[in-house]
């Protein structure tokens, strides 16, 4: 089967202090037509050799404290089930998902009654 490429690309508009106002992002294997907007992203990269992640993590100055909240209480269950689909290991993707359920009762995004 021949090789083939993809591209994700991210753009950030920058306020007068450098901080984003503004992330778009595309990708030539994505469903969207163009750039799709966002207020916050995480995008990290495991180096195999110094075993260790570069991340790159950026959030609008319009982004809430709320959205931020519900945004990383999504984020916790999408990482247990990417690590389950990597490693088929359902206790620690249990695990995973319990420590995200209980983050987002802390902070306020779910109840208990919900996460059951």
């Amino acid at each position: 089967m021949p090789s083939r490429t993809a591209e994700i690309k991210v753009t950030v508009d920058l306020n007068d202090e450098h901080l984003p106002k503004g992330i778009q992002w595309q990708a030539t294997e994505g469903e969207n037509e163009g750039p799709t907007s966002c207020e916050s992203m995480m995008l990290s990269f495991w180096d195999s050799e110094k075993k260790a992640v570069a991340a790159i993590d950026l959030w609008t100055e319009e982004m809430t404290i709320e959205e931020m909240n519900l945004y990383f209480f999504q984020v916790f269950h999408k990482m247990a089930d990417t690590y389950f689909r990597a490693t088929k290991d359902d206790s620690v993707a249990r695990e995973i998902h319990a420590f995200g359920d209980g983050f987002g009762e802390t902070a306020g995004v779910t109840t208990r009654e919900q996460t059951k």
